[in-house]
C-alpha cells in the first residue's frame, strides 16, 4: 500500500499542473480476444533475414521493422522459425549456428536472434512462439554442414530421402534429441509458445516412401508419444508455454465427406492430428487451411467447421495470405483472406485466432492485404486465456491517471504474475482499446478522455477486474 501511494504522490506532482482521475463505478465493454499471429520462416531466408551474410546490425534492424509493421496492423504473435534443419537460430550447446543467417553453418553471427526478436517483440504486445521442425536434418542434401551437424556427428539416425535428409522418427535417440532441443529453449529463453508444423514424416518423394521398414500405424505410435511427451515436458517446465502444431490441413481425404486432398496425412506422415486435439497433447492446433472458400472439395469453411468440432482446445487455421496474387493461385484477391478471419470468427465455439502464411506478405502489403486488415482487426486483442491449464485471475493493477490539455497520462503498478496491461478509454460515449503493453512500460500518454481502465494479463492470458478511473 505505501509503495502505491508513494507512487501515486511522485506521478501527481510530477504532472502538476494537470486534472486527477478517480476511481468511478463505470464498467468497460469487453475487450477483444483473438490470436492474430504470423509465420517468420527462416528456411531459406523466405520471411528473415531476407539473404543469407547480412551483418548482425542489418538483421536487427530488419526485425525491428517488421515487427514495427505487424505491431502497427495489430498482430499480436508471431511463430519465429528457430530450428529449420537440426541448426539454431540462438545461442546452443547441442546444435549449430544457421547458415540461413550468416550464409555458412556453424559462424556465429555475433548476437543471438532469438533472444532478440523476443525482446524486441515483447516491447510491442506481441508473444513469440518458437518455431521446430522435429526431424528435418537438412532441406537440401548439396548445402554444406559444419562439424558437429547432426549428419556428421550422428549420422547412424539420419537417411536421405529425395533431396533432402532425415533423422528417422522411429529411432528413440531421434524422438530424444529433439525434445531436448526444444526443452533447452523452454528453459533458457523466454518464450511465449512451442510450435511444430507438419513435417513429421517426410512427404512422399517420386511416389517413393520413407525408407524405414515401419508400418503407417508404428509411425503414428512415435509421433504421437513424441507429441504427448512434448506437451507434458513443456507444462511440466512453464506451464504458460503454449504448445501448438499446424498439421496438413486435411485430416484425411474424404474427411469430411466431399473433402479431396492429393495426400494422406494420417497414412503417409503419421500425423493423426485429430487425435493430439481430442486427447489435449496441445493448446492450439492451426490446421494449414491455405484453400479458398470454394470449390467445395477443398472448401475453406466446410474444413474449419469440421475441425472445431474434434475438440475443445482452440483450432486457430493457417490462412494462406501469400497466395494473393501469386503464381500459386492467379487472381486471388485481399478479400478472400479477410472473409476467412470473418468466417473464422463465425464458426466454432472455441477461442477466435487464426495465422498468417507468412509475415512477408503483411510487410509487403501484398495485394493490399495490410490496408484491408485495418478495417478487420479494427482494436488491439489480447491473446485468448488457457483455462485448461489456469484460471486463476491477476491482481489488478494500481493506476494513476491525469489529464492535461489535450492529452491524457497512464502509468500503472503490475502486481504479481501479471505480464502486460490492457488499456481502454472512453471519450465521447464511446469506448476503445489503446493498446496492449508490457507490465514494465513506464507508461502511456493518449488522447484525452473522460474514462481511463486498466486491465492486468498474466502469462497465460488471464485477465483481471479492470481498474477504471473517471473525470
Amino acid at each position: 500500500m505505501f509503495r502505491l501511494a508513494a507512487f501515486l504522490f511522485l506521478t501527481f506532482a510530477s504532472l502538476s499542473p494537470a486534472q486527477n482521475y478517480a476511481p468511478v463505478d463505470v464498467k468497460p465493454p469487453p475487450f477483444p480476444r483473438e490470436f492474430r499471429a504470423a509465420w517468420i520462416a527462416t528456411v531459406h531466408n523466405i520471411d528473415w533475414p531476407s539473404t543469407k551474410g547480412m551483418s548482425a546490425g542489418a538483421q536487427q534492424a530488419e526485425m525491428r521493422s517488421m515487427l514495427d509493421r505487424l505491431a502497427g496492423m495489430k498482430i499480436n504473435a508471431v511463430i519465429f522459425q528457430v530450428r529449420p534443419q537440426c541448426d539454431a537460430l540462438y545461442h546452443s550447446s547441442i546444435e549449430p549456428w544457421s547458415s540461413f543467417l550468416t550464409g555458412k553453418m556453424g559462424a556465429n553471427p555475433g548476437y543471438d536472434p532469438l533472444a532478440f526478436t523476443i525482446r524486441e517483440a515483447h516491447a510491442r504486445g506481441i508473444e513469440v512462439h518458437a518455431w521446430f521442425n522435429p526431424f528435418r536434418a537438412l532441406s537440401s542434401t548439396s548445402q554444406a554442414v559444419s562439424g558437429n551437424h547432426v549428419t556428421r556427428s550422428a549420422p547412424h539416425i539420419t537417411k536421405k530421402f529425395g533431396s533432402m535428409v532425415w533423422c528417422d522418427p522411429a529411432l528413440p535417440e531421434t524422438r530424444a534429441r529433439a525434445l531436448n532441443v526444444i526443452m533447452d529453449v523452454v528453459r533458457r529463453y523466454d518464450i511465449d509458445g512451442v510450435h511444430l508444423d507438419d513435417y513429421f514424416y517426410p512427404y512422399p518423394s517420386g511416389g517413393l516412401r520413407f525408407p524405414d521398414g515401419k508400418s503407417p500405424a508404428e509411425r503414428r505410435s512415435y509421433v504421437d508419444g513424441f507429441v504427448n511427451n512434448l506437451y507434458s515436458a513443456v507444462k511440466r517446465q512453464k506451464p504458460w508455454v503454449r504448445v501448438g502444431i499446424s498439421p496438413f490441413g486435411i485430416w484425411r481425404p474424404g474427411v469430411p465427406e466431399g473433402i479431396e486432398a492429393g495426400i494422406d496425412s494420417y497414412e503417409q506422415l503419421a500425423g493423426d492430428s485429430r487425435k493430439w486435439l481430442k486427447n489435449g497433447w496441445v493448446d492450439y492446433l492451426a490446421p494449414q487451411l491455405y484453400w479458398r472458400e470454394q470449390p467445395r472439395k477443398q472448401s475453406f469453411s466446410h474444413l474449419l467447421s469440421w475441425w472445431r468440432q474434434q475438440g475443445s482446445r482452440p483450432v486457430w487455421p493457417g490462412i494462406a495470405t501469400s497466395r494473393i496474387n501469386s503464381s500459386e493461385d492467379p487472381g486471388r484477391p485481399a478479400s478472400e483472406i479477410t472473409n476467412q478471419i470473418d468466417t473464422s470468427r463465425r464458426i466454432g465455439r472455441n477461442w477466435n485466432g487464426h495465422i498468417h502464411w507468412s509475415a512477408k506478405s503483411l510487410v509487403k502489403n501484398q495485394g493490399g492485404i495490410a490496408t484491408r486488415l485495418s478495417g478487420t482487426y479494427t482494436q488491439s486483442a489480447a491473446v485468448p486465456p488457457m483455462p485448461w491449464v489456469n484460471n486463476k485471475l491477476p491482481p489488478a493493477p494500481g493506476v494513476a491517471s491525469s489529464v492535461s490539455g489535450k492529452g491524457t497520462f497512464i502509468r500503472w503498478v503490475p502486481g504479481d504474475g501479471t505480464a502486460r496491461v490492457l488499456v481502454q478509454t472512453r471519450s465521447g460515449g464511446q469506448w476503445r482499446v489503446v493498446g496492449i503493453f508490457p507490465a514494465g512500460h513506464q507508461g502511456i500518454t493518449t488522447q484525452r478522455a473522460d474514462v481511463v481502465a486498466v486491465t492486468a494479463l498474466d502469462r497465460y492470458g488471464n485477465a483481471s477486474a479492470p481498474k477504471v478511473l473517471g473525470l
